[in-house]
């Protein structure tokens, strides 16, 4: 039985900044990803996944024939304790070539809180990395997420949109310049010691200015210090001395509150000038309520908006050149998929044709007997690759070409099966 040769689905679905609060986005996240990977692979109609999770989104991209996005969702409600209906409310979700855009749109920095963030190219990397060392993906969504990835690199190398101020941890910075108007007086503490610590570290430390840091395990604040800057101190001692600190950023994995409401009304009851707090942390480590204590600042993810904004409109050339690159490479990714697709049914033809060639030069050779000599045998070797070519080059580069057009992608994709049917071709498509 021959099998229709397509490239299968991919799907994308998404939970964002974009439509989710960090309040609401934090409900979603995957707390084992091992076992988000186990439950959605499950599904008969996945082949190929990939999960990607930062602090602004969370998302699953998955490739396989005839995905039914219910599926994904009733696994993600069942992973995430919530219900699919409140799932529904605040998820995005793509299929084909609007998956590949939305993709290409995410490695560039275009689809981040901060237009042109590098954090999110490192973030997909690790991601593909992770799925690809533990075979979560294919052959598929490694050629998609391989070629995205330098694509990401080149938009960043060409329009320069990453230039200045566009991590979360830089803007936080800055806006922590605007609350207390200069930072060389202000008693600085830095919570955590992961990917996130280290964007608030390198903007201060860059400005040459003196921060503490601090990490559940003292032995991890110790090591960032020597590597990111800052001056390492004990968890503990850290917490019982908040009163003496001006401005604390929070980017912590803890699976709870770092920072509760009586801790920090405690710390103000010494205290009698402002704390301004930044929470970059998902989920949250500060505890919500702590904004409603006189001459505390709490800022989080979602309240850096106007930032992003002001970001946005400063970037517009560079965001419009961005665009240009992503849609050029869209045409040339759309090309290479499509020759993806037709090139096994081609190299397959032309090697079972190939064998056609050899049993029968053999039985001519037999047929003419042992006189022959090595120039005659040469010539009758190099006719019958002549031959070969000059028959199957035409159809198969007007096989390629009209994949490449497009003209092969509808339902019941005719010219495909007929060229199955003329050549007895089997073929499992999942090796695309």
């Amino acid at each position: 039985m021959t099998t229709v040769v397509k490239f299968p689905e991919i799907v994308n679905l998404r939970v964002t900044f974009r439509k989710a609060p960090i309040h609401i986005l934090e409900k979603f996240t995957f707390k084992d990803i091992d076992t988000a990977y186990m439950i959605f692979k499950q599904q008969g109609e996945i082949d190929e996944c990939m999960i990607l999770q930062t602090c602004n989104r969370i998302e699953v991209f998955a490739v396989g024939d005839n995905i039914n996005h219910h599926s994904i969702i009733n696994g993600w409600s069942f992973l995430s304790k919530i219900s699919g209906n409140e799932l529904n409310e605040v998820i995005e979700i793509e299929r084909g070539d609007g998956v590949i855009r939305h993709i290409l749109r995410l490695v560039s920095g275009l689809d981040s809180l901060v237009v042109g963030e590098d954090q999110i190219l490192g973030q997909v990397k690790r991601a593909f990395e992770f799925s690809k060392k533990n075979l979560h993906i294919g052959s598929n969504l490694s050629f998609i997420f391989d070629k995205a990835i330098k694509v990401g690199s080149k938009v960043r190398n060409v329009t320069g949109i990453n230039k200045g101020s566009v991590s979360v941890g830089s803007v936080a910075v800055n806006l922590a310049e605007e609350y207390s108007t200069t930072l060389e007086n202000q008693n600085i503490l830095l919570i955590g010691s992961g990917e996130g610590a280290s964007l608030v570290a390198k903007p201060l430390h860059k400005r040459n200015i003196p921060f503490m840091v601090t990490s559940r395990t003292f032995e991890r604040a110790k090591s960032f210090s020597e590597t990111m800057a800052g001056t390492p101190v004990l968890f503990d001692k850290a917490l019982e001395n908040l009163s003496n600190i001006d401005i604390i950023f929070v980017s912590s994995t803890a699976p709870y509150y770092l920072l509760t409401f009586e801790r920090i009304q405690k710390t103000m009851s010494n205290r009698h000038k402002p704390l301004i707090i930044f929470d970059l942390s998902n989920p949250r480590t500060v505890e919500e309520s702590v904004e409603s204590i006189e001459n505390v600042l709490l800022i989080n993810i979602d309240k850096l908006s106007s930032i992003v904004d002001k970001n946005i409109k400063f970037r517009v050339n560079e965001i419009n050149s961005a665009e240009k690159i992503i849609e050029d490479e869209m045409v040339n990714m759309d090309l290479m998929i499509k020759r993806k697709l037709a090139e096994p049914f081609v190299v397959s033809v032309f090697r079972n044709v190939d064998k056609i060639r050899e049993r029968e030069l053999k039985k001519a050779l037999s047929i003419l007997g042992k006189d022959l000599g090595d120039r005659e045998l040469k010539i009758l070797e190099q006719f019958s690759h002549a031959l070969l070519e000059g028959i199957m080059s035409t159809p198969m580069n007007n096989l390629r070409r009209e994949v490449q057009d497009g003209d092969l992608f509808g339902k019941e994709h005719e010219i495909m099966k007929i060229m199955e049917k003329i050549f007895n071709y089997e073929n499992d498509r999942h090796n695309v």
